[in-house]
């Protein structure tokens, strides 16, 4: 409980400084016979705010909920 909520808290922090999730995508840009270009473009996910503030908020949680079950 207390590892997911740890993760939760990881990816809400994450998710709040970043603003989204970017990643780069390879896109076939010519194709001649055996001749091919290609191009890399960013491509990028928004994340809201809200699904952040979510998941510290439910990180938080979890890690309280997990310490109280254990003592």
């Amino acid at each position: 409980m207390k590892l997911i909520g740890v993760l939760l808290l990881v990816f809400g922090i994450v998710a709040l400084a970043l603003g989204g999730i970017t990643y780069t995508k390879r896109e076939k840009v010519l194709d001649i016979g055996p001749i091919t270009a290609t191009t890399e473009r960013d491509k990028t996910i928004p994340l809201s705010p809200i699904v952040g503030l979510a998941a510290v908020a439910g990180g938080i949680v979890l890690i309280v909920v997990g310490a109280r079950t254990r003592v």
